[in-house]
């Protein structure tokens, strides 16, 4: 049984950094991901609540706010927190997507929940909401080239043209995957999905 409330009953987040600059790197698959889930759903994610860009859409009764913080990363969980608190969303029912460098580009990876594995966007998110029991899907974007590399310099660098190929597919399985755990749930989706 979906979480009801009178608000919205899921939020898809997808995370990166806002500006032109930062459209294409690596950080910002998130971004690129929800707005694939926005052209499922035949919508752009373009009004400014909360310090996030959103898009309320209804589909088969459901209401499902899009939501592209505009807070930079390491603070999304200002803006994932002010709407699931405004919106009475819970942590289960607040899908994240978000890019990962323990994965090659290409790659996604789906969880129910967990820690946040370095990363300061969930790290964030789980500060603001006071939980960790949150679903999340990973879009790998490789690992540092080497151990020296900063990573910081890392997930802000774009893609080679043949990482972007390798990305493509992979952002359209993480949109298409996102959409499968609202109707089907998420161990559907992970077992479709996982390893791809």
């Amino acid at each position: 049984m979906l979480f009801k409330s009178s608000g919205c009953d899921w939020m898809i987040v997808g995370l990166g950094n806002p500006g032109k600059e930062y459209e294409f790197t690596r950080h910002n698959v998130g971004f690129r991901a929800t707005d694939l889930v926005a052209g499922l759903f035949k919508t752009k994610i373009d009004r400014l609540k909360f310090k996030a860009l959103t898009r309320m859409v209804t589909v088969q009764g459901r209401k499902i706010l899009l939501v592209q913080p505009q807070t930079y990363m390491n603070a999304s969980g200002a803006a994932v927190g002010a709407l699931a608190s405004y919106y009475k969303v819970k942590p289960e029912r607040i899908l994240v997507i978000f890019d990962d460098i323990s994965l090659p580009p290409g790659r996604i990876r789906i969880r129910k929940d967990g820690s946040a594995g370095g990363h300061n966007g969930i790290k964030s998110i789980i500060q603001s909401l006071g939980s960790d029991q949150f679903p999340r899907i990973k879009i790998g974007v490789g690992a540092k080239p080497h151990p020296d590399y900063d990573l910081a310099d890392w997930v802000l660098s774009r893609f080679s043209a043949q990482e972007e190929k390798a990305l493509a597919p992979a952002l359209e399985n993480a949109a298409n995957a996102a959409v499968m755990i609202l109707e089907k749930g998420l161990e559907k989706a992970a077992s479709e999905y996982n390893g791809k």
